[in-house]
């Protein structure tokens, strides 16, 4: 029977996971397979699982509790495997690895941070401090019907929005990642400047908190999105 598979974490582990509901629409009872130093946390499904609220939720309990108690290599959800000795394979090929993923994650969760910009201030900005955007501006707006007036702004524009929202990106990852093990800085999208998880230590967690708090309160017209604490799905 097929395997669903949740986590990896070390042999050691208490893996408390009575109460907990697996995925499925009939949920089978979660289990450990372990080899040597590894074990995986899995449950028998005999269907395809698809990313349903119920069945989302519960792979993430699962997470959150096992995180609870120790070091945890969370999988994304929707993993499978065809059976045990599967596992049991791929926990003995990549012990090494697997072993030094729990290492760095000990004592760590994820947090999660978007920020975006408000446009239509950054494009106030850049027509106060670029005299040739503003006077181009003003020649569009006094009523020049030159079409190379638009694109010559819109050009301008373009470029000071990619360098200026760069350049704050990369300032506000320099102020954050002094208080991270490690970090993972993705491509933004949907109007976003920032999207950035970082493993944050329980020691430096209080320290990193103030940090974000103090950046949201300092840098005007940006909009931060912070989620965390999270099982380090990121550094896995």
């Amino acid at each position: 029977m097929a395997l669903y598979v949740y986590s990896i974490t070390a042999a050691t582990h208490p893996c408390r996971l009575d109460g907990l509901t697996g995925v499925g629409a009939e949920p089978a009872p979660l289990r450990t397979v372990t080899a040597g130093p590894l074990c995986a946390v899995v449950s028998d499904i005999d269907e395809e699982i698809r990313p349903k609220r119920r069945d989302l939720a519960a792979h993430q309990e699962v997470q959150e509790r096992l995180m609870a108690d120790g070091a945890v290599l969370p999988l994304q959800f929707g993993y499978t495997a065809p059976d045990d000795l599967a596992v049991t394979e791929a926990l003995q090929q990549r012990a090494d690895t697997y072993l030094d993923a729990l290492d760095r994650v000990q004592g760590c969760a994820e947090y999660h941070i978007k920020a975006s910009q408000d446009e239509e201030a950054l494009l106030r900005e850049i027509l106060n401090d670029s005299p040739q955007a503003r006077e181009l501006n003003d020649q569009i707006a006094a009523g020049d019907a030159d079409p190379r007036l638009p694109l010559q702004l819109g050009e301008i524009i373009a470029t000071e929005v990619r360098d200026r929202q760069e350049a704050l990106a990369a300032g506000l990852v320099q102020a954050l990642i002094p208080f991270a093990r490690d970090h993972s800085v993705r491509a933004p999208a949907d109007g976003d400047i920032l999207n950035i998880s970082l493993l944050v230590h329980g020691d430096q967690k209080d320290n990193f908190l103030s940090a974000e708090a103090s950046l949201s309160q300092q840098v005007d017209g940006i909009d931060f999105r912070f989620t965390g604490p999270l099982p380090p799905y990121s550094f896995v």
